[in-house]
């Protein structure tokens, strides 16, 4: 069903100041909202909304969860919402907020969208810009599975249209918006700058403590860490929030543009190569990361490479945007991924899918939108479904000289109606379908499931995804593509007077030949010190790619093929164990 929503707008002096400017807004202060923001306070955050945190305890939803609709605004950069819409309307509703829908549906149409088809809503309604990520409204649900609802901060930024959407997508869906727009629960928060694992952690730089600090801009009280923490338990549900030390280039200090957790183990971080400005410090965050927190499991954070993307061969200095691999969207079955040369693009596509197995990764091209300081994550927002049948997971780590008769596999598993059953299903052989197993309801008050996946002979890999059926009769599997996609976890001989079976090992180099960005996969049985090093074919050394302690597991290394001369390079891997090498050739 359309629907048409009109909503009217009276902060007449900053939409003068908005209506002034010709060029796009970036997704950063305009030179004119500086000028404002030196000389008045802008108005606060959305209109209406409710004001007072919700009676009920409150859980914000993770990105990789289940959603009934997403949430676009149809303005600048057109072909790339048209991409949007037309992946996203695949697998949930699309809502687009337009100031013409006849207009709108004219321009889907000749970017090749059906959006008669089905799952293409127009909402009309006035905005400012298109960056519905920062002033969007995001998902909660009170009592943790119970009722969906809205949750609204402080817009950032003086465009008094945009800090209407969220109140235009609460009427739209029926659902109440919680909003901290008033003392002493007033609080600035842009959505870029925010991560949940729906467990109760949150991600953002320290941005949340400068904009609502002693030194704020914004006319709003001055609040404490210890105020700011509050505040997001009482609206959003967080009691653990970990906050990284601003990038001292990065001109937002959003989150979204470096780091994205892809579950509730996995953090996917971007990697410059050394001496590009910020490198350094998404390390030291990475490390604040490893160090000091645990995932709400208990265990220790995985942490994913992926290279990003230079422009022209170079990367940018102070205060320009970067390229950036991350910025991207989990749209149910779905990751929108930017994506600007196809010889950093190649490298990219690989290592998201081998992160998330299944997933359809639908590339989308941003060397426009970057410009301005933003990419897909930032101009689209989420709404989850209103009944959800959440299953969260510890993932099985591998078994190393331990095969024990079975496998356990515990999920906790919760839905407002209840849980009728749950099962596990495993193979060894994706190609040749899973056998399962039934899981049991081993704690209550927990919701904890356990399941049980029998011995397999050493050597052997295990996928294995997870399945639950609501009393409501509601199914749902996690990973949300299973069974196309899986966990998955090793079962392996690591004799300890074996010396080979503790060396590190080079996986196959990809893209082979080499142009531009290329990766080196390292498998490694235990940690221990290694390096890395790109040398010619006479055995000179060009580079060295990698020193330090190696970790055990899988980890990926990246040097820049871009700029060398053009012939047979090797990559040579040296640790206690000996010394590993694999040809790469340099077109």
């Amino acid at each position: 069903m359309k629907k048409t929503l009109y909503v009217l707008i009276s902060f007449l002096a900053l939409s003068q100041i908005v209506s002034a400017q010709n060029d796009p807004l970036p997704r950063g202060f305009s030179p004119q909202e500086l000028d404002w923001l030196s000389t008045n306070k802008p108005a606060p955050g959305a209109l209406g909304g409710i004001t007072e945190p919700p009676e009920a305890p409150v859980r914000a939803m993770a990105e990789w969860e289940e959603m009934q609709a997403i949430v676009v605004t149809w303005t600048l950069f057109k072909p790339i919402l048209a991409q949007i819409v037309k992946a996203g309307r695949e697998q949930c509703r699309v809502i687009i907020i337009c100031s013409n829908v006849a207009g709108c549906q004219n321009e889907l149409s000749s970017y090749g969208v059906n959006w008669q088809a089905g799952n293409v809503e127009f909402v009309l309604a006035p905005f400012n810009s298109i960056w519905i990520r920062d002033y969007g409204a995001n998902p909660i649900y009170l009592n943790d599975v119970d009722s969906l609802a809205l949750v609204d901060w402080i817009y950032n930024r003086p465009r008094p249209k945009d800090d209407t959407i969220p109140s235009v997508v609460g009427n739209y869906f029926s659902l109440p918006v919680y909003s901290t727009t008033l003392a002493p629960y007033d609080l600035v928060h842009p959505g870029g700058n925010n991560f949940s694992d729906g467990m109760g952690t949150n991600f953002s730089s320290k941005l949340v403590l400068d904009e609502n600090g002693v030194n704020n801009q914004w006319g709003t009280s001055k609040h404490t860490e210890a105020g700011v923490d509050s505040i997001m338990m009482r609206f959003y549900g967080i009691d653990r929030y970990v906050k990284f030390t601003n990038l001292p280039y990065d001109g937002i200090h959003h989150i979204d543009m470096h780091m994205k957790l892809l579950n509730e183990e996995t953090l996917l971080v971007g990697e410059y190569p050394p001496g590009v400005i910020d490198r350094d410090q998404i390390e030291a965050n990475i490390q604040y990361l490893l160090s000091n927190f645990t995932t709400p499991f208990g265990s220790p954070y995985k942490v994913l490479r992926i290279p990003m993307p230079p422009e022209n061969g170079k990367y940018p200095s102070q205060n320009a945007p970067l390229r950036t691999y991350v910025n991207s969207f989990i749209v149910n079955k779905t990751v929108l991924l930017p994506i600007y040369e196809e010889q950093y693009d190649t490298t990219a596509f690989r290592i998201w899918q081998e992160a998330m197995p299944g997933y359809n990764i639908v590339g989308i091209p941003c060397n426009d939108i970057i410009q301005l300081g933003g990419a897909i994550h930032c101009i689209v927002k989420e709404v989850g479904v209103a009944d959800p049948l959440l299953i969260q997971h510890k993932q099985v780590t591998d078994f190393v000289d331990n095969n024990p008769l079975n496998y356990e596999v515990n999920a906790w598993i919760r839905h407002r109606s209840g849980v009728a059953g749950a099962g596990l299903f495993y193979t060894t052989d994706t190609t040749a379908g899973y056998q399962s197993v039934p899981m049991t309801l081993a704690d209550p008050t927990t919701h904890r499931w356990t399941g049980l996946i029998p011995q397999q002979p050493y050597g052997s890999t295990i996928y294995y995804y997870l399945s639950a059926t609501a009393n409501s009769g509601k199914h749902q599997v996690r990973p949300l593509p299973a069974p196309a996609s899986y966990f998955k976890f090793n079962v392996r001989l690591n004799v300890g007077t074996d010396e080979a079976a503790l060396s590190p090992g080079l996986e196959r180099i990809f893209p082979n030949p080499a142009r531009a960005m290329t990766c080196v996969p390292v498998n490694s049985p235990a940690s221990g010190k290694a390096t890395i090093d790109l040398v010619d074919y006479l055995g000179r050394s060009v580079q060295t790619i990698f020193s330090g302690n190696l970790p055990a597991g899988e980890s990926k290394y990246f040097f820049q093929a871009d700029g060398l001369p053009s012939g047979v390079y090797f990559v040579k891997l040296q640790s206690g164990y000996g010394i590993l090498s694999q040809k790469v050739l340099i077109d």
